[in-house]
């Protein structure tokens, strides 16, 4: 006790001798409690036996697989896709299934369904519409097991039940289920699906056209939310084998590889896809001025695309007679090449408009190819359509209008999916910033390294804080559903792109961040990863704790105000510098950048880590200037989420 006593006597002392000269500073009200911030209980649990506390995959993790094959024929008087599925499940988790789920998220343009129900009255939005007469959803006619004897099946919405009569066992028991069913295509589905009219004939953009798994994980099991349309997607991985039967006067289109291209492309449409597929420039497959020619086609009433993908997550397929097509090599690390495509009606054609889109999808697969993890898949699909970005592995549906600067980053938008969420499989359905907000990330970078920053941004973020964060802002870590249509835009995408380019460029560091996000990325490939995962990867590999910038920027939504409250000489005298008394006034924390300039014009700057938080909302800092102050300015370039930049700046009298 006697030993305290001294310290506490000295401290005083300390205190007395660099105040007694200050002028005593008023410091706002704060609503800071740094307690609440950097408190160490901020992961749930530790790690379990399938993911490790590292925030990798632990021994004892496990996925199960299922395989499709889907065979189905369009009609293009009635907009009918009907045919079966056949799902192969293999049960690789330890523990018996007396039952299954899938998703038919179909079911959706029902106008009986939940998500249309949720619509307020006399409202429409992206997602529904609910006064449209419309009524889709699967028809299913039969549901049977490899046996051929007849399914005990319940449907619930946009999940279907199978009761099954024995369990499948655990450790890698499979499973096969055929269904047989229909649904007529939706003229715009819920910005995922639909049908765009042009003047040489409607352009099909086909997905959620086959009923699917539910994930069973070791996060909650089954997972059976329903499909409402904010909410997107979880899907299991698997292979596919998937046959389109469409009039003979189409082009089809899909995710996968094409199997027979001597049974539905002319000899010169042959001839000038293996030209492609050795050049770095665009090369046509199918001109605008042969849009309308017959010899075009192979002369045939319907003909029947077959198309392979291996280790994904879902498929989509586009279908018209009004595709002009083009096609480039894409060139990916290690030697391995891939394909871009793009097809478009004659209205979207042009140098400013789709005859780019091929040039923008090589690109951008090259680039995330480059930078992240390599693209997996043989071909990357660009298709010009009445939805204004939609993507599904190696296809994306893109905004027939979009031009220029709007093309390629819709292009670069749906294309970056590809890392996020088809080859880090998250849950859509619940962390939709796991995709939509690291997406947007990826493409902030990608906008400078596009053709030597041909469409470079270089607005500040800073000028979108009162958006992000003001009165009726939301946090991060909501389910879509969950959250008003007007803040999913900056909820799911900006405000975590945001806080990710913070991260990598004023909290760890380029060379740090981009060392564990590559980690991430590669551990958690074809995975599915929690954002608890996400964030111990982080944390581990950058070898910082970021608990505090997880908690206030994607859990909470706290706002961040830091302010210069004082600013004083030392000893009375500007000759042994200045002391600066910063305050912060919010709930969320991030280091400090300090400007000053002098009286004769002398720049300088002092970089605070966030630390100077840990236990105050006040804090002290010495300035090694040597005459008088004209400014101190907290974070001058705007970097910082600041809601009250006016209270940044002291100037002198």
């Amino acid at each position: 006790m006697k030993k305290l006593i001294v310290l506490l006597a000295i401290a005083g002392n300390c205190y007395h001798s660099t105040a007694q000269n200050a002028t005593p500073a008023v410091v706002p009200e704060s609503k800071y409690d740094p307690h609440a911030l950097f408190s160490p209980m901020f992961y749930p649990v530790g790690g379990t036996i399938s993911r490790a506390a590292t925030g990798e995959p632990n021994v004892g993790y496990w996925q199960n697989k299922v395989d499709y094959q889907v065979n189905v024929s369009l009609d293009d008087q009635t907009n009918e896709i009907k045919g079966s599925v056949t799902i192969s499940y293999k049960n690789n988790s330890p523990h018996s299934l007396p039952f299954l789920w899938l998703q038919l998220d179909q079911n959706l343009f029902n106008k009986d369904s939940r998500g249309q129900a949720r619509m307020p009255v006399g409202s429409r939005s992206r997602y529904g519409d609910a006064t449209s007469s419309f009524s889709g959803g699967y028809r299913i006619s039969s549901v049977k097991y490899a046996d051929n004897s007849n399914a005990d099946y319940i449907i619930t919405d946009t999940r279907m039940q199978v009761r099954l009569p024995r369990s499948v066992k655990p450790g890698g028991e499979t499973i096969k289920l055929k269904i047989d069913y229909a649904f007529t295509l939706p003229d715009y589905g819920a910005d995922r699906c639909g049908i765009l009219k042009t003047k040489n004939g409607p352009i099909y953009a086909v997905a959620q056209w086959y009923p699917r798994m539910c994930v069973f994980d070791d996060i909650q099991g089954w997972n059976t939310n329903p499909y409402l349309g904010p909410s997107e997607f979880y899907c299991e991985y698997g292979d596919f084998e998937f046959s389109i039967t469409a009039p003979a006067s189409h082009i089809v289109v899909a995710s996968g590889e094409l199997q027979n291209p001597a049974e539905v492309l002319t000899a010169t449409q042959i001839k000038r896809m293996e030209q492609a597929k050795s050049s770095d420039q665009t090369v046509t497959i199918r001109g605008e001025n042969e849009v309308l020619d017959p010899a075009s086609r192979p002369a045939k009433n319907t003909l029947t695309w077959k198309f392979k993908m291996t280790n994904a997550r879902d498929i989509a397929w586009s279908s018209s007679k009004s595709f002009i097509w083009d096609a480039a090599r894409i060139n990916l690390p290690g030697g391995k090449k891939a394909l871009a495509q793009s097809v478009y009606p004659v209205e979207s054609a042009g140098d400013k408009a789709w005859g780019r889109a091929t040039e923008y999808t090589k690109g951008s697969i090259e680039n995330y190819s480059k930078r992240w993890f390599t693209y997996p898949y043989p071909v990357a699909t660009n298709v010009a359509t009445n939805i204004g970005g939609m993507e599904y592995p190696g296809i994306v549906f893109c905004g027939s209008n979009a031009k220029t600067e709007g093309l390629f980053g819709v292009t670069d938008h749906e294309f970056g999916h590809t890392w996020f969420p088809m080859i880090v499989g998250s849950n859509e359905r619940k962390y939709g910033w796991m995709d939509e907000g690291f997406n947007t990330f990826i493409n902030s970078l990608a906008d400078d390294d596009f053709n030597n920053g041909e469409y470079k941004s270089n607005g500040s973020k800073a000028n979108m804080v009162p958006f992000m964060f003001g009165n009726n802002s939301e946090s991060i870590m909501l389910t879509p559903d969950a959250m008003r249509e007007m803040n999913i835009g900056n909820s799911l995408y900006s405000k975590p792109g945001y806080g990710l380019e913070l991260l990598r460029n004023n909290i760890l560091g380029p060379d740090r961040f981009d060392y564990a996000f590559k980690t991430y990325i590669n551990r958690w490939a074809y995975k599915h990863p929690t954002p608890w995962d996400f964030f111990r990867t982080m944390d581990n590999v950058a070898g910082e704790e970021l608990s505090w910038f997880w908690k206030g920027w994607f859990v909470e939504n706290y706002k961040l105000d830091q302010a210069i409250t004082n600013v004083v000489y030392d000893k009375a005298g500007s000759s042994n510098g200045a002391i600066v008394t910063l305050s912060n006034l919010q709930q969320m924390a991030m280091p400090v950048i300090l400007n000053y300039v002098t009286k004769s014009g002398v720049k300088g700057s002092k970089e605070l880590p966030v630390e100077i938080w840990n236990n105050t909302g006040v804090f002290r800092v010495k300035l090694d200037t040597k005459e008088d102050l004209q400014s101190v300015t907290i974070d001058e370039g705007r970097v910082f989420p600041d809601v009250n930049f006016s209270n940044n700046t002291w100037k002198a009298n």
